[in-house]
């Protein structure tokens, strides 16, 4: 296997073979999600950067760049050849104006049309340029050691935790297609096919999915396309009779067979060679969102009732690791904490792995927003220091994700790090406490987290909030609270996170994050309002509070919770961290 530097030539040499001037790599695998297998890191093979979001522009006869948003771009700089890659962020420089920038209008640009979606795609074409599929990957043709695809058995989910049958779903799916006037829907996300189907697997790090595509047909059949032998027996009568299994290579057969129908795609979470093979076939391409992913972001109320279980547990944990990071973390180095929290976790039987890769920042490495610390890259956590950790946990009835930011040292910390810390905290609380009509988009609501911070001249560079599955995907669409618009509006049942952060470079990063569930409240006659109940049990770090900056309710609102912190968690730990935890939620109010 070449060393990084090599391989940017020997893809180059690849590229001429295949007769195009320049290449597209997205990140993502051939299902368009965040986590991939270790053979799908092509991006991280190529270049050496390892952010979940990015991709990589190569010219045969010009300049490289790769590109992600702004919680990679310290990250990028530090892992990414400066050399020989341009390191540029998505917003600042999108990748079709850089491309046309560099003549690329002339030329004939090489993309796996079976890892890029057709909205992905829909920027170069727009600049004018000769987007060419190609029929195999270049960079799979030089990484000689690609490890092979995942084949773990795909396993039932019962319904004491999924809490309605897979036979309910697809009817409720299928009617769904009927109304819409569509035969059929192409299923690419594997965590749909797994709220689907009632299903769960081990093929991709912390996403417990199997990968594997589906056909939904109007009339609540499905085709599944996976190894047939990593469907064990159990498995395949859970399915029931109404759900095919295939293997991979009758994908293309089936989507032949569905010529003169019309065909459900979603053009931004499913590979375009889908829409490219049915067009070919003859079918109809009606392009529509994934019809499982809202209906999977609304928990029902097993899910719901099984998401608070998994916080009170992951509170346990956390609490446990808090006190640990207050009296023993100092001269740990970050990898050792992330550890230690990891095992906190694994004192519960139900706990089946981390939901991504535990941030671990000390210092600086805390303004790195999605650091991930290696054994090379760990630092030892100082006194009078800013440590961010920020994990997340797997349960078989939910998911988490918590960040916490502390203080390192036995006093207050600075002015200038409690004032920021103050009005990340504020904008948090903004969040929670929020009660807005039905209908509100994500996008309406990511102001009240920052407006604190905006009145500081203060901000941060990613979005406020992201869905979350149930024992699925820690990061799940289709709703977010972002600056970025999506249509796609709040609802009742959907679990969403809270962090508004701020990031010094070369000094410190803090985030503060809960998830919060989406409930319907009390309003007017004829008005319908939601509003968040918070899932997350942890104390906010009392030493980094300014008092001072929190107006009445705020406070009260910090009380509440601590107290409710308290009286859930402290039963479950031993009298020493039972000690400090009463510490820690000591009413502000007081101060």
């Amino acid at each position: 296997m070449p060393e990084i530097p090599a391989r940017l030539p020997a893809l180059r040499r690849v590229l001429e073979e295949m007769d195009v001037d320049g290449f597209v790599l997205l990140r993502g695998d051939e299902h368009l999600g965040e986590y991939v297998a270790p053979y799908a890191e092509r991006l991280a093979w190529l270049s050496g950067f390892t952010g979940s979001a990015g991709m990589a522009v190569v010219l045969r006869d010009g300049p490289a760049a790769v590109f992600s948003d702004g919680r990679y771009i310290t990250q990028m700089d530090q892992q990414v050849d400066s050399t020989a890659w341009a390191r540029l962020h998505l917003r600042d420089t999108p990748p079709a104006e850089w491309l046309a920038a560099q003549g690329g209008r002339g030329l004939r640009i090489g993309y796996d049309p079976r890892l890029v979606g057709e909205a992905g795609l829909q920027p170069f074409l727009a600049r004018g340029l000769d987007m060419v599929p190609l029929a195999a990957n270049p960079v799979d043709q030089i990484w000689t050691d690609q490890p092979a695809a995942p084949g773990t058995p795909c396993l039932p989910h019962p319904l004491s935790f999924a809490g309605e049958d897979s036979a309910d779903k697809r009817e409720r799916m299928a009617a769904i297609l009927r109304t819409d006037g569509q035969d059929a829907a192409i299923v690419g996300d594997p965590t749909s096919i797994a709220w689907l189907l009632n299903i769960r697997g081990n093929d991709v790090p912390y996403t417990p999915a199997c990968l594997a595509f589906a056909i939904l047909h109007a009339d609540a059949r499905v085709d599944l396309f996976v190894d047939p032998a990593r469907v064990p027996p159990d498995t395949a009568h859970w399915l029931g009779p109404q759900v095919r299994i295939l293997p991979p290579s009758g994908l293309d057969a089936a989507l032949a067979a569905l010529a003169g129908q019309t065909v459900r795609v979603d053009p931004v979470g499913t590979a375009i060679w889908f829409i490219q093979t049915l067009e070919k076939a003859g079918a109809t391409i009606s392009r529509a969102t994934d019809p499982c992913a809202l209906p999977r972001a609304c928990k029902n109320a097993v899910e719901q009732e099984g998401a608070r279980k998994a916080h009170v547990i992951d509170g346990v944990a956390l609490c446990r690791f808090l006190h640990w990071v207050d009296t023993q973390g100092v001269g740990q180095d970050e990898l050792q904490a992330a550890t230690r929290l990891d095992a906190f976790r694994a004192l519960c039987p139900d706990y089946r792995e981390e939901s991504f890769p535990a941030i671990s920042g000390a210092g600086p490495h805390g303004a790195v927003i999605h650091y991930r610390v290696t054994p090379e890259s760990a630092r030892t956590i100082g006194a009078d220091e800013v440590y961010l950790i920020d994990s997340g946990g797997q349960y078989p009835f939910g998911t988490t994700d918590v960040t916490r930011t502390l203080w390192t040292g036995k006093g207050p910390g600075p002015d200038s790090v409690r004032g920021p810390f103050t009005r990340v905290l504020k904008g948090h609380i903004a969040l929670a406490r929020a009660r807005f009509p039905v209908g509100t988009t994500g996008h309406a609501l990511d102001a009240l987290a920052r407006y604190a911070l905006w009145q500081d001249g203060l901000d941060y560079d990613h979005g406020t909030g992201h869905g979350i599955g149930s024992y699925l995907s820690v990061h799940e669409g289709p709703c977010a609270i972002s600056p970025v618009h999506r249509p796609v509006a709040v609802a009742a049942g959907m679990i969403l996170s809270d962090e508004p952060g701020y990031y010094r470079p070369g000094a410190f990063g803090i985030r503060l994050e809960n998830l919060l569930l989406v409930h319907p409240t009390p309003a007017e006659a004829g008005r319908s309002f939601l509003a968040f109940e918070t899932l997350t049990l942890a104390p906010f770090d009392r030493r980094l509070i300014d008092p001072s900056l929190l107006t009445r309710e705020e406070a009260a609102w910090l009380d509440t919770y601590h107290a409710r912190v308290f009286d859930i968690v402290a039963p479950q730990l031993d009298a020493d961290a039972r000690a400090w935890l009463d510490a820690a939620c000591a009413p502000i109010m007081a101060e």
